[in-house]
């Protein structure tokens, strides 16, 4: 697929990942290590080659190479997160010549076989926003060398909640500036009350959610942004991607379902071979 396909109708997601790394929680890097190794295990990525699909910020690329990735390549097909995981690098690992960052379409089968394999292939909450998500899954697999991990995070299929979903989101990517900073606060403000209440509820700060402290070392106000503009969007059941991976030999070792709620899914399976 042409790398220069139209923009349009496309959420401007680098330019929301530069506010969100502009800013970048003191906290962020520990809690994204602590999330990879949580899925991938303790010393999943010493030593490893590690290829970060659709590297947004580049919080997950210098986690991974804090956690003693060998090799890293990052890339993703908006050219502000490029430019935000190659400003990431060159802030926080300057000196790293095995960590390289560019553009690049996991779409195109062409520059994905020119990749090579990876002990470790990594695409959180991305191969869903493609346009062509079952395509992206499987060429994004082909990289993961024998024995190797596969950790991807997708959309939770809810339905006619889903349904709704993605017409909100397409209405947003085709809305006046305007009318998009006014959905942002509007949707930020009720999902900051109700997951305030949730937080409450559990005896937990609220405040986690705002200032990078949350799992993934995310802030609250970047992810709903990302989330309500989040277009093209697909979505899919656990069981559905289990099966689509079973069918190209990969084996789940961990499973993370979120049930009927919002959110994504993660998965991390192991590839065939020795």
């Amino acid at each position: 697929m042409d790398l220069e396909r139209a923009m349009e109708d496309r959420f401007a997601f680098g330019r929301n990942w530069q506010s969100y790394a502009a800013r970048l929680p003191a906290e962020a890097t520990a809690r994204a290590r602590r999330s990879l190794a949580a899925m991938l295990g303790e010393n999943a990525l010493q030593g490893a080659r590690f290829l970060d699909i659709g590297s947004g910020s580049g919080l997950f690329s210098l986690a991974a190479l804090e956690l003693g990735a060998a090799r890293i390549h990052s890339f993703d097909y908006d050219p502000d997160s490029v430019a935000c995981t190659a400003s990431m690098k060159a802030q926080h690992a300057p000196d790293a010549p095995h960590w390289s960052v560019e553009r690049g379409d996991v779409l195109d089968a062409g520059y994905v076989e020119s990749l090579g394999r990876w002990d470790v292939v990594y695409s959180w909450g991305v191969l869903h926003h493609t346009g062509q998500m079952w395509q992206a899954v499987a060429n994004a697999a082909t990289r993961v060398a024998p024995g190797g991990l596969f950790f991807i995070a997708l959309y939770n299929d809810q339905g006619w909640l889903s349904r709704i979903w993605h017409r909100i989101k397409r209405f947003y990517v085709r809305a006046p500036r305007v009318v998009q900073k006014t959905m942002n606060v509007a949707f930020f403000s009720l999902f900051a009350l109700l997951l305030a209440a949730a937080d409450i509820l559990r005896l937990r700060n609220p405040m986690t959610r705002h200032n990078g402290r949350d799992e993934r070392g995310m802030r609250l106000y970047v992810d709903v942004a990302d989330w309500i503009g989040g277009y093209p969007f697909e979505v899919a059941s656990t069981d559905a991607v289990i099966q689509f991976m079973r069918e190209r030999g990969f084996t789940p070792v961990k499973v993370v379902d979120v049930g009927f709620r919002q959110g994504c899914n993660e998965f991390v399976f192991k590839a065939p071979g020795a």
